[in-house]
């Protein structure tokens, strides 16, 4: 089975709404961990990202900031799960990747099943840096957390 058709299968409403309660409740862990580090610590460079986007790192300095962009960001994902129905799921996507320096087009639910799990993956960086430092998140099972 494609992938395509795995998330055409898989991914519906319920699939949207649950994972961006996942997600939310997962970053609002992640920063409260690293709220509780050193600014000094937060900013050590320990290797886990590699920056295509050279300025990435320092486009937002204070950390209280990007946390609240954070929320914000998460507010806004959990409004539009809300609004998320099969039929937007089961339409195309047709966007210009400047990564991919092409047009790309893809089934909305296959984006939507990477849109999270591509989070998950970044947030999995971040917690191993994090509790290297020696800080906890609590837990981090999905089936734990919503």
């Amino acid at each position: 089975m494609t992938p395509q058709a795995v998330a055409e299968n898989q991914v519906n409403p319920a699939f949207v709404r649950t994972m961006a309660a996942y997600n939310a409740e997962m970053n609002r862990r992640i920063y409260a961990a690293a709220r509780r580090l050193s600014e000094e610590a937060r900013r050590l460079p320990r290797g886990a990202f590699s920056l295509a986007q050279k300025d990435s790192a320092t486009l937002i300095g204070n950390f209280a900031e990007l946390e609240q962009m954070r929320t914000d960001a998460d507010d806004k994902i959990l409004r539009w799960a809300e609004r998320v129905n099969q039929g937007w799921l089961a339409q195309e996507q047709v966007w210009f990747s400047f990564s991919a320096n092409k047009e790309l087009r893809q089934p909305r639910s296959l984006l939507v099943m990477h849109f999270f799990n591509h989070q998950t993956h970044h947030r999995g960086q971040a917690h191993a840096m994090i509790t290297a430092c020696g800080e906890k998140t609590g837990d981090t099972d999905l089936f734990l957390i919503v």
